[in-house]
């Protein structure tokens, strides 16, 4: 098993000559080239896995130095198990025993391709846990086996810890509901689909944010609309960019936004 060096999205050998996410109009290759890096290899040079809570029961997993895009990984821990969104592309011991000590891992899921990292990998060091795949996404593994099970439209991984499919940046694309985190006023894990800006007043509804390619304003409404049915009040991205409370507004007022300007409403500002 390798690991794209730029997206770090694992992948079986032989692995094709380019990355497939990467080579993509969403992503990109490097003008240096197609790179494939191996964990060992990664271990024995110093990365290392860094644990953090984010608030009571959340954790977040990041690496340092970063590997390929850099997430977050969340480990959102509830009383039947855990689970863990956005798998970085990279893992170690100390990562895995810090999800271990914290109960049960129920599954292992991503927002979207992107944020596959190395789920297989982490799936097989927790006990061969499951990893659902969108169904509209399953052509973007470069690594399957009898732990990936396809899901669509929404999968209860647990009481009050659900996924569900918004599309988007990608068809497959989603968010992890879990109505217990920020005091019970809920909390959204989102993806690049619903990505909080560095503002913390806005959230962004992109097909490319490299290439800066947007999503349409229909789309944008789309999304508002349907986790507007859910009760939430905060929002942490895949970078751990969040909106911090008010986040149900904020992401309605960010959709009214985003579809004025997509529409050439605010033209005259121009």
């Amino acid at each position: 098993m390798l690991i794209c060096a730029t997206c770090a999205v694992e992948y079986e050998e032989p692995t094709p000559a380019v990355c497939p996410i990467c080579d993509d109009q969403r992503q990109y290759v490097p003008a240096s080239g197609q790179r494939w890096l191996k964990l060992d290899e990664l271990e024995q040079d110093g990365q290392h896995t860094v644990v953090k809570e984010n608030e009571p029961g959340l954790i977040g997993i990041t690496t340092e130095p970063v590997v390929g895009i850099g997430q977050t990984s969340q480990l959102v821990i509830t009383p039947a198990g855990s689970l863990l969104w956005d798998p970085v592309g990279y893992l170690d011991g100390s990562a895995v025993d810090a999800v271990l000590r914290r109960g049960p891992v129920l599954a292992i899921a991503a927002s979207h391709p992107h944020m596959f990292g190395a789920q297989l990998e982490w799936s097989h060091r927790l006990g061969g846990v499951p990893v659902l795949v969108a169904d509209a996404d399953r052509d973007w593994l470069g690594r399957t086996g009898p732990a990936v099970e396809f899901w669509s439209g929404s999968r209860t991984v647990a009481e009050g810890l659900t996924l569900h499919q918004t599309g988007g940046h990608f068809p497959g694309s989603a968010v992890a509901h879990w109505a217990r985190g920020a005091d019970g006023k809920g909390v959204i894990l989102t993806g690049d689909s619903v990505f909080p800006n560095p503002d913390r007043r806005s959230v962004a509804f992109m097909r490319s944010y490299p290439n800066h390619l947007p999503l349409s304003g229909a789309v944008a409404l789309r999304i508002a609309r349907q986790l507007g049915e859910l009760e939430f009040d905060r929002i942490y991205g895949n970078f751990n960019n969040m909106i911090i409370s008010g986040a149900k507004t904020v992401l309605h007022d960010s959709a009214q936004r985003h579809t004025a300007w997509a529409g050439g409403d605010f033209d005259h500002l121009t």
